[in-house]
This record gives C-alpha cells, sequence and structure tokens, in this order.
C-alpha cells in the first residue's frame, strides 16, 4: 500500500500537536484497518476548551477516557447508541473525528458490511465509515502506529476546504470541520 512519496505513520509526534494541524494534515492520508480503508477526506476537530467536545473542561469520564491518554491511540465511542465513531487523540483531552473516506481498499468486506453497493456511500459519515470497516468498542484505546491499524501520509499536499462541524449543538459555529475539496465522498458537502 505504501506509494513513492509517502510514509507510514509510525511516530506519536505526528498526533502531539494542536488538533485542528493534526485533523488539517490527515486529510489526504490514507487509513487500513484490517484490510478495509481508503483516504481520509473529511475530519472535524475537538479540544477541552471546545464545548461540543467530550473533554470538555478537561472533565475525564469512563467514556472519555481514551482522549487523556497517548497520543496516536483510537478513541471509539457510540454515538446515541447507535452508531460507532472513530477519533484519534491529540493533546491531551483533544481528538479528530475520522468523518468519511474514499474508499480504496477491501471493497467487498466493506459492501457487505453496509448493504450497499454504492461505493460513495461507503465511507461518508463517522457511523457509516466504522461499519464499514468493522471498527467498534474492541478498537477503543488501541494504537494506531501497528497493527490492525495502519495509516500513511498522502504523497502531496491536500487541497483543504473548512467549515462548521456536523450534527452539534454547542460549539456549532466553530470552523473545525476539514475536507478534501471537491471529494465525492464527503458525508455532507461544504
Amino acid at each position: 500500500m505504501r506509494s513513492r512519496g509517502s510514509a507510514a505513520i509510525r511516530n506519536a509526534a505526528f498526533f502531539e500537536r494542536d488538533v485542528d494541524e493534526v485533523a488539517w494534515a490527515l486529510i489526504g492520508a490514507t487509513l487500513i484497518f484490517r484490510g478495509t480503508g481508503g483516504v481520509i477526506v473529511e475530519t472535524e476537530s475537538y479540544d477541552a476548551s471546545d464545548p461540543a467536545s467530550h473533554s470538555y473542561e478537561f472533565r475525564m469520564t469512563a467514556r472519555n477516557r481514551p482522549m487523556f491518554g497517548p497520543a496516536g491511540h483510537a478513541y471509539v465511542y457510540r454515538s446515541y447508541g447507535i452508531h460507532w465513531c472513530l477519533n484519534f487523540v491529540c493533546q491531551p483531552g483533544s481528538a479528530v473525528l475520522i468523518r468519511a473516506l474514499e474508499p480504496r481498499t477491501g471493497l467487498r468486506p466493506m459492501r457487505e458490511r453496509r448493504g450497499t453497493d454504492a461505493v460513495a456511500k461507503l465511507c461518508s459519515g463517522p457511523g457509516n465509515l466504522c461499519q464499514a470497516l468493522g471498527i467498534a468498542a474492541a478498537e477503543n484505546g488501541l494504537s494506531l502506529l501497528k497493527p490492525p491499524f495502519r495509516l500513511v501520509q498522502a504523497e502531496a499536499p491536500a487541497r483543504v476546504v473548512r467549515g462548521t462541524r456536523i450534527g452539534i449543538s454547542k460549539g456549532a459555529h466553530a470552523l473545525r470541520r476539514y475536507g478534501l475539496a471537491d471529494s465525492a465522498f464527503l458525508s455532507r458537502p461544504f
């Protein structure tokens, strides 16, 4: 899966910086989980100063504990008791929600898990993405720097667009949603 000019992300230092920088830098990177995945085309950032964040005001709970753990680990939680959501932990109390991928690897199992042949719908939205990749509670707290995860940096800087986040009421005005310009695989257009 390694392309010329791209490098696997194998060091927590990639994540040990401002969450907005990481959210931006992940656009165009490749995420593979147990043989399924693709190019990250949409992210959202959250930190402890953000009223929409699970870690708001640095309040740690059993649910958000991974957000206060080491950078470069997964924070997986269930949204509205229905959908799993994958986040990448950055500095303490901050994480990047992975909102959408352009599916490229393991399309067959993704189609089976999602029950659709529409490639654009396989990984658009955080719940669909986790269902397609088979990510659930068991992955909460796992390192993103080793199997079953594989992250590869983009070969070249991506054209990133920025806008308000989706599906939140607190902090809804914040420009903390990032996407790959002109991607057909976003959860919603910018």
